[in-house]
C-alpha cells in the first residue's frame, strides 16, 4: 500500500490538464470526454446497477487467478464487499461510459467482469456490442443476474481463464441450442436462464475491437501477455484500457514496456488507467493526465 501512495504522488508531480496537451487528438479527447461534466441518462442505469449490488448481502466463493486483493484475506466474500471496495468507482464508470460514446466504441472486450460494473459502464446508453470474460463462475453469474435486470442486451458473458478465451478467439462454433449457458472451457456448463441473452457464449468472438478494457490479472508477465495476444484484435483507431498500471513496481515496468511498444503511438496515464493508442498518422508521444 505504501509503494500505491508513492506511485500517486509521484503522479500528481508529472501531470497536467488540457494546458499541458499539444496534440490536437488528446486535446480533444481531454475537454471534450475526460472534462465533460453534463449529467446522461445512461448514468442512472450504472447507479442503478452499483445500487443493487451494495444492497445484496449474499455470500459467494471467489475464484481469483491474478495478483489477488490488498483488501479481502479470504475468498469467502459479501457481493456488496465485492463491489464496494473492487468495482469500478462511480466516477471512473461515468468516463468509461463516457469514452465508448465518443470513441463511437461498436465492439468492445473486457478482460474481468467482476460483477459487471464496468461492463454496464460500457454497454448502457451506448451502441456498443460487449464481450466481457470473467474467470470466477461465481462473480459472473451474480454478474449476469443485473445484466438480465438492467435489461442490456448486448453484453456476451464469457467465463473461464482469460489465456484459455484469448487463445479460443474467432474459433467459438455456433450452438444452436435455444438455452443460453456459461460455457467454461474443458469443464461443464452452468445454466443460468433461458431469456439470459447476456451469457450466450455460442457466438464467434469478433476478429477486431475498438475497445479493450484489461481490468484482471495484475501481474506484469500476464498483462504483457494479454497485450501481446491482443495485438492482433485492434485497428489504427483501437484503444486499449490497463487498469491499475501503478498497482505494483512490475506493474508500472509492463507498462513502461507497453509504452515502448513500436505498435503503439499515444499513450496516457491518469494514474489508475493507462491508455493506449496505436494511430500510425501520428508522432510517439506519452502524456500523464489528471483525469
Amino acid at each position: 500500500m505504501f509503494y500505491f501512495f508513492k506511485a500517486y504522488f509521484r503522479f500528481l508531480l508529472r501531470s497536467t490538464n488540457q494546458h499541458g496537451v499539444h496534440s490536437p487528438f488528446v486535446f480533444g479527447l481531454v475537454t471534450k470526454c475526460f472534462y465533460d461534466h453534463k449529467k446522461y441518462p445512461a448514468y442512472q442505469k450504472i447507479q442503478k446497477h452499483r445500487k443493487s449490488l451494495l444492497q445484496d448481502k449474499r455470500n459467494i466463493r471467489v475464484t481469483d487467478f491474478g495478483a489477488g486483493s490488498r483488501v479481502f484475506s479470504s475468498d469467502e466474500r459479501k457481493v456488496s464487499e465485492i463491489a464496494k471496495n473492487a468495482g469500478i468507482t462511480s466516477k471512473r464508470a461515468r468516463l468509461l461510459n463516457r469514452l465508448v460514446n465518443y470513441l463511437n466504441v461498436k465492439n468492445a472486450l473486457e478482460l474481468g467482469t467482476s460483477v459487471g460494473l464496468g461492463t454496464t459502464a460500457m454497454a448502457a446508453g451506448n451502441k456498443v456490442q460487449v464481450t466481457t470474460i470473467e474467470g470466477c463462475p461465481e462473480t459472473a453469474k451474480v454478474a449476469a443476474e443485473k445484466f438480465r435486470e438492467l435489461g442490456l442486451d448486448n453484453i456476451q458473458l464469457k467465463v473461464g481463464k482469460f489465456e484459455d478465451v484469448i487463445e479460443d478467439r474467432g474459433q467459438w462454433t455456433e450452438d444452436r441450442e435455444k438455452n443460453s449457458k456459461f460455457l467454461i472451457p474443458n469443464s461443464k456448463s452452468v445454466s443460468i436462464s433461458p431469456k439470459q441473452p447476456t451469457t450466450d457464449n455460442s457466438q464467434p468472438i469478433t476478429a477486431h475491437y475498438d475497445l479493450i478494457y484489461i481490468d484482471g490479472n495484475h501481474q506484469k508477465e500476464a498483462t504483457l501477455s494479454y497485450f501481446e495476444k491482443l495485438l492482433s484484435a485492434v485497428h489504427n483507431d483501437s484503444v486499449m484500457i490497463f487498469d491499475d498500471i501503478h498497482w505494483s513496481a512490475e506493474m508500472e515496468e509492463a507498462w513502461e514496456i507497453i509504452k515502448e511498444h513500436p505498435s503503439v503511438k499515444v499513450t496516457i496515464d491518469t494514474f489508475f488507467w493507462g491508455l493506449v493508442f496505436f494511430r500510425r498518422e501520428q508522432e510517439k508521444e506519452h502524456f500523464v493526465i489528471r483525469a
